[in-house]
């Protein structure tokens, strides 16, 4: 992989410097301004991996570089290479422009217009131009000339024709010639490697046939590439397709224990048409993606100005090609948090399994969104389902309205909420220390204003002798440079002897001691993400109790019955994710049956409790904040 970039490689988009990203179904590299824009178009119009922190199939990447060494971003571009564009002002973008619009507008003309894609004369009937472009495609991929079948593909051949006299697709073709980076290409652009010719053959049968072993090999990988990828998702690891296992199902330590509403929301994915089931196995695909890119993309930014809110992508974009119930289906799967996600994805993989053995379906009538509802509900309900847009920022944090969401089913005595932002695994540790960042910085702007509000408020003598009453020791003008292994909100604001100078709320603690006990929760946290990095897991369980006791001095400080919702839903969210993160770390104990794919999901539930209950007691600090300024 170190070899694969060259001084001369630039963004396909810009022509900036030293691209980090690609885009696979266009055969381009991508820079990480310009890759921010491809993510929001979506997978349907590009498909972006990181060229090294991303795991690559070899000869997919090698398809990548093919296309991008021999001109592919021509084809995307071709009317502006004509003297007449410069002389018309049509030209690309460049380095120095800004995302938005800029480079925003130039990356949507011309891969979600094909504004700039080369036009076939027009034709009275379409359909005949699409199977002419087809038939082309069929007798190209015997060939290694990628880019010509990109070219067919970008004007509208279709990867999955069936030549009605060679009784065959592209596929099959290219199989039975050998040539594995045009099946790459065919499969990225939907071809099936278990479609069938006129004589019962696959894709596979011909390159085994052919003695192509390694194809054969790919070509099975790719067939059950969704499964496989699910099951990566949650413990890691991959069947082992050469030996005949084609699944894996990790199992949840407290499966057993499932709700009313999680039996019922099974038991309808049961009865899913094959089509229906299919849909919604891939829009859970495409969500699994998102959440590995987006945790890939935070890990690599280094808080750079490139981590803001125009660059986040918080749900599924939308897809123009499927109906407005499936496209609010699928955004709505941001909501899902860890347990709820890795829940929905191993019954998927379960059914999946089911459905390939020829287990009897019942063709039920039922359709994706009502799965995904039944499910969704598992630990929350929506109170104003029906005042909704069709597409809200339903997984933005900024736009969650804590009044609205109110967690009514209690499991194991926990409650799971909304709030959560999905699954935050080992590996996506950095993705947690990127996102919280800005955390502290916006308490300290909080902390900031509720000082300046105190001292216009209240009397000088009351200061007297304290000049420094945030800031631990006169250490407040060092503090910034200080470098810390893990932020978390809180962390680092005011010493454990601060004391307080103006009388709390009649309904809420002082702004003061709940930042306090913030940073005490934090400063656990942090100990128990530590051993979650360096596989201690013998340190979870009395990690968890320290942080339990700090969440449970915290939560003393508040009212028992507060006024305000918000209070109460981010109370809820803070002690119920403890209790669950006691749960979760006792699976861990010698003894406790369960595999190492067992040992990594708890893990990853680990990690995801204790973000929620850091983001809740962030919620707790600025929600005092206000109120106490008021």
């Amino acid at each position: 992989m170190s070899k694969r970039l060259r001084s001369s490689e630039v963004c396909a988009d810009c022509s900036g410097p030293d691209p980090s990203w690609a885009s696979v179904n266009r055969g381009t590299f991508l820079c990480d301004e310009c890759c921010s824009v491809h993510r929001s178009l979506g997978r349907h119009i590009s498909q972006v991996r990181h060229l090294k922190h991303t795991p690559w199939p070899p000869t997919l990447l090698q398809m990548v570089e093919t296309l991008y060494n021999n001109g592919a971003n021509s084809i995307w571009e071709h009317s502006l290479l004509d003297p007449a564009s410069i002389m018309s002002g049509r030209r690309k973008a460049n380095p120095q422009d800004k995302v938005h619009p800029n480079k925003a507008e130039f990356i949507r003309a011309k891969y979600q217009m094909l504004a700039f894609v080369h036009r076939l004369p027009c034709r009275d009937d379409d359909s005949v131009t699409a199977k002419d472009l087809s038939k082309q495609l069929h007798s190209s991929v015997r060939t290694g000339n990628l880019e010509t079948c990109l070219r067919l593909l970008s004007l509208g051949a279709q990867a999955n024709f069936f030549h009605p006299e060679k009784g065959n697709t592209p596929l099959h073709v290219a199989s039975k010639a050998g040539q594995i980076l045009q099946a790459e290409l065919l499969a990225v652009y939907g071809a099936d490697p278990g479609t069938q010719d006129s004589s019962g053959k696959t894709p596979v049968d011909y390159a085994r046939q052919g003695g192509h072993h390694e194809l054969a090999e790919r070509l099975v990988e790719i067939q059950y590439e969704l499964t496989d990828r699910l099951a990566f998702y949650l413990c890691g690891r991959k069947p082992d397709h050469k030996n005949g296992q084609h699944f894996i199902i990790p199992q949840m330590a407290d499966s057993l224990d499932l709700s009313e509403l999680a039996k019922a929301a099974k038991k309808k994915l049961q009865s899913l048409s094959n089509h229906l089931f299919e849909e919604l196995a891939m829009d859970v695909y495409d969500e699994v993606d998102r959440r590995e890119t987006d945790a890939v993309w935070l890990a690599t930014q280094n808080h750079s100005a490139l981590v803001t809110e125009t660059t986040v992508v918080p749900f599924l974009p939308v897809n123009p090609e499927y109906s407005s119930t499936r496209n609010q289906g699928r955004q709505k799967l941001a909501r899902f948090n860890a347990h709820e996600f890795a829940t929905l994805v191993i019954d998927i993989l379960s059914d999946a399994k089911r459905r390939q053995q020829g287990s009897s379906l019942s063709g039920s009538k039922d359709n994706v969104e009502l799965i995904l509802k039944t499910i969704n509900n598992q630990h929350s309900v929506e109170s104003q389902d029906n005042d909704q847009p069709d597409y809200d920022s339903v997984a933005s944090d900024e736009d969650t309205d804590l009044e609205t969401t109110a967690s009514k089913t209690n499991r194991q005595k926990s409650l799971d909420s909304d709030l959560s932002d999905g699954p935050v695994t080992v590996q996506e540790f950095m993705e947690v220390k990127n996102a919280l960042v800005a955390s502290e910085a916006k308490i300290q702007q909080l902390m900031k204003a509720s000082r300046l509000e105190k001292q216009n408020s209240t009397p000088e003598s009351d200061y007297d002798n304290t000049p420094n009453d945030m800031e631990p020791d006169g250490m407040g003008s060092s503090r910034k440079g200080r470098q810390r292994s893990m932020v978390w909100p809180g962390d680092g604001l005011v010493p454990d002897t601060a004391e307080p100078h103006v009388a709390p709320s009649p309904t809420l603690p002082s702004t003061e001691d709940v930042i306090r006990k913030t940073e005490q929760i934090t400063k656990n946290i942090q100990e128990l993400l530590r051993a979650a990095q360096e596989n201690k897991h013998d340190s979870y369980i009395p990690c968890s109790e320290r942080i339990h006791v700090a969440v449970t001095e915290m939560a003393a400080l508040f009212p028992k019955k507060p006024k305000s919702d918000m209070v109460r839903t981010s109370l809820r969210l803070l002690t119920s994710s403890a209790y669950r993160l006691q749960s979760e770390c006792k699976k861990t104990l010698p003894g406790d049956p369960g595999s190492p794919t067992d040992v990594q999901l708890v893990t990853q539930q680990v990690i995801q409790c204790a973000y929620d209950i850091a983001k809740a007691a962030k919620q707790l600090v600025t929600i005092t904040t206000k109120e106490n300024n008021n």
